[in-house]
């Protein structure tokens, strides 16, 4: 496993308890991206890539989604599958799915591109054009900037929009809608969304 996998797993095994005090659920600003997703998403299996404790993908089930989880932190994992007992969580990464060519309806990838390098977000998005069927709808939410903040021993990316949006179009998706907010609560830097089709 590489090294920022491996850090990034014991980071947030680590942080387990913290990270669920600090983010029990889905926030108001969150809801607005995630909602919009859930309407435009087609009919179909949907994957959380990186699905933490399974808060944003729990309030997606919620929502009538027949979604899924994968997530790389076994501390993580395991309150996801003692919260949502009726959803599938995997353990896996962004670079391999383990899903089939063209079987995703939809994929979100929400705050979990942040912690993988820059060189290899080209590959994660081929990824997930890979399981995406044609007009399957991706939906990645991400901290705005151009620095990397390192946090217990974790590696946070902050992403440019027009970068996020250049690779996603190079992917073979078409961006369909975007934003930008100011921080809230916590959040230190401005937070952004996209969501594209296949």
């Amino acid at each position: 496993m590489p090294d920022f996998l491996t850090e990034t797993r014991a980071g947030y095994d680590a942080l387990v308890a913290e990270y669920v005090e600090l983010f029990p659920t889905v926030t108001e600003p969150e809801a607005v991206a995630l909602a919009r997703f859930a309407e435009a998403v087609p009919p179909g299996a949907v994957l959380e890539a990186g699905s933490g404790t399974g808060r944003v993908t729990g309030w997606l089930h919620a929502k009538g989604l027949d979604i899924s989880g994968v997530e790389l932190s076994p501390g993580m994992l395991a309150v996801a599958r003692a919260a949502f007992p009726d959803i599938d969580f995997a353990e896996g990464d962004l670079r391999s799915l383990g899903r089939a060519d063209a079987s995703l309806a939809g994929l979100v990838a929400w705050y979990s591109l942040i912690h993988i390098p820059a060189d290899l977000h080209p590959g994660v998005f081929a990824e997930f054009h890979r399981v995406l069927r044609p007009g399957g709808l991706l939906l990645t939410g991400f901290q705005v900037g151009d620095e990397i903040a390192r946090i217990r021993d974790i590696d946070f990316h902050r992403l440019d929009p027009g970068r996020v949006a250049t690779l996603i179009e190079e992917a073979g998706f078409e961006v369909v809608a975007s934003a930008i907010r100011e921080p809230v609560g916590t959040e230190s830097t401005m937070q952004g969304w996209l969501m594209a089709k296949r």
